[in-house]
C-alpha cells in the first residue's frame, strides 16, 4: 500500500496524469471493458470450417466481432498446443507454418457448441459496437487518400469535416438520453 500511495503523490506533484489512455485506458474500449472469449472454443469452432494456421485464427476472430475481440498469440498458441495434446487437433507444416486441423474427436467438441464463442461477444456489445471498428477504419482511409491526392483547398474541407465529426460525438455525449 506504500508504494501505491508514493506514486499518487509523485503523480500529484507532476499535476497529474488525467485517466488512463488508450485501449486498455480505464474501463478498456469505450468506457467499458470488452468481454473476454472463450479462446479453446473459438478454436474449435474455426476449425470446424476449415483448416487455419494459428495467426489466421486470430486476424478471423478479430474480423468476426468487428474488431472487439482479438486473442493474443500469448493466449492462442499455448490453447493450440493443449489441444493438439489433448488429441482434439492436429498440427502439420505446410509452406513454413503450421496448419491446425481438428480431428474426430476434436470435431464432436465442436458440433456440441450450440453458438460460436464469438456470438457472445458481439451480443453483448451491441450492434453499433460491432460495426465501430470497421467504420473508423474506412474512415481513416479516406482521410489518408485526402492527404495523399487532395489540393490544399480540398485537405483544408477535410479537416473542417473531421473537426466538425469531432465536436458532433462530444454532442452526442453531452445529450446523454439515456
Amino acid at each position: 500500500m506504500r508504494k501505491r500511495s508514493m506514486h499518487r503523490e509523485e503523480r500529484a506533484a507532476f499535476g497529474g496524469w488525467g485517466p488512463g489512455f488508450g485501449p486498455r485506458g480505464r474501463g478498456g474500449r469505450g468506457g467499458r471493458r470488452t468481454k473476454r472469449g472463450n479462446v479453446r472454443a473459438a478454436i474449435l469452432a474455426l476449425l470446424a470450417e476449415r483448416p487455419m494456421h494459428g495467426y489466421e485464427m486470430i486476424q478471423e476472430l478479430e474480423s468476426r466481432t468487428g474488431g472487439l475481440w482479438r486473442p493474443s498469440p500469448g493466449s492462442v498458441y499455448p490453447t493450440l498446443q493443449l489441444l493438439e495434446d489433448e488429441g482434439l487437433i492436429s498440427g502439420e507444416q505446410s509452406s513454413g507454418k503450421r496448419l491446425f486441423s481438428l480431428a474426430e474427436a476434436g470435431r464432436t467438441e465442436a458440433e456440441a457448441q450450440r453458438t460460436p464463442p464469438w456470438a457472445e461477444i458481439t451480443e453483448d456489445a451491441g450492434e453499433a459496437a460491432t460495426h465501430f471498428h470497421d467504420a473508423m477504419g474506412r474512415l481513416m482511409m479516406a482521410i489518408r487518400q485526402v492527404m495523399h491526392a487532395g489540393s490544399e483547398e480540398q485537405k483544408a474541407r477535410a479537416l473542417e469535416v473531421i473537426n466538425d465529426a469531432r465536436r458532433r460525438l462530444y454532442g452526442i455525449l453531452a445529450d446523454d438520453e439515456e
